[in-house]
C-alpha cells in the first residue's frame, strides 16, 4: 500500500482515538472516533486506559498511530510521559489478536502477502530420497503484536500495516466510561433528597 492511500484511508475511516486526558500516569481516559471497533466500542464512547497492564491476546489496546511513511516521526512515548506528551501523539484503539511467537491470524495472512511463508526450496536428488518437510505456520517476530479492529471492513490495522512495534502501545482498556449524557440523565432521574427543614 502506498503511504497516499494508507494516509487516504486512515483520514477517511476516523479511527483517530483522540482527546486523551491522564489521570495521574497509571490511567488515561479516551474518547474513541470512528467505527473501527464497533459494536464495542462506537464513535464518542469514552474508555478508562491502564498504562502499566501487560496486554494479553482478545484485550483491547490503545496504540499509537503508525506512521505513514517507513519511519516512525519520534521515539516511543516513555512510560512516565506527562498528560502534555501523550496529548501530542495521535493514537488508535484496536483489539490484541497476536502476541510475539503467536501464529500470525489468518485475517492478516490473507491480507498481507509479504507475511505468507515461502515453501522451502529443496534440492532435486532430496525430493525421491525424504519426505518434504512442512514448513510451520508464520509467527509473530519478537518485540511485534497483531492487532486488529472489530469492525473489519471499517479498520485499518495490522492488514494494511504489518506488525505494530509493542513499544508504542499506551495501554489496556479496562472498561468503558458512562457517556456523559448518560450521567446528566441518570442525575435527573435520581430521587432528590429531602432538604433541611424551614425554619
Amino acid at each position: 500500500m502506498s503511504a497516499a492511500t494508507a494516509a487516504a484511508l486512515l483520514g477517511l475511516a476516523g479511527l483517530l482515538s483522540a482527546a486523551a486526558v491522564l489521570l495521574g500516569h497509571r490511567l488515561v481516559v479516551v474518547t474513541v472516533r470512528g467505527v473501527s471497533m464497533a459494536p464495542a466500542y462506537r464513535d464518542g464512547d469514552r474508555v478508562l486506559v491502564r498504562r502499566t497492564a501487560r496486554p494479553t491476546r482478545g484485550q483491547v489496546l490503545v496504540v499509537e498511530r503508525p506512521a505513514v511513511h517507513t519511519r516512525w516521526p519520534s521515539r516511543p512515548l516513555p512510560a512516565g510521559a506527562g498528560a502534555r506528551a501523550v496529548g501530542r501523539r495521535q493514537w488508535l484503539i484496536k483489539r490484541l489478536a497476536a502476541l510475539p511467537g503467536d501464529p500470525v491470524p489468518e485475517p492478516m495472512l490473507s491480507a498481507s502477502p509479504f507475511a505468507r511463508p515461502r515453501p522451502p526450496r529443496v534440492p532435486e536428488p532430496m525430493l525421491s530420497t525424504a519426505p518434504l518437510a512442512r514448513p510451520g505456520p508464520p509467527r509473530v517476530p519478537a518485540g511485534s503484536l497483531v492487532l486488529l479492529g472489530d469492525n473489519p471492513q471499517h479498520s485499518v490495522d495490522s492488514r494494511h500495516f504489518g506488525f505494530y512495534p509493542a513499544d508504542r502501545v499506551l495501554g489496556t482498556v479496562v472498561r468503558p466510561l458512562r457517556p456523559a449524557r448518560a450521567r446528566r440523565q441518570f442525575r435527573s432521574a435520581s430521587p432528590r433528597r429531602p432538604g433541611p427543614p424551614a425554619g
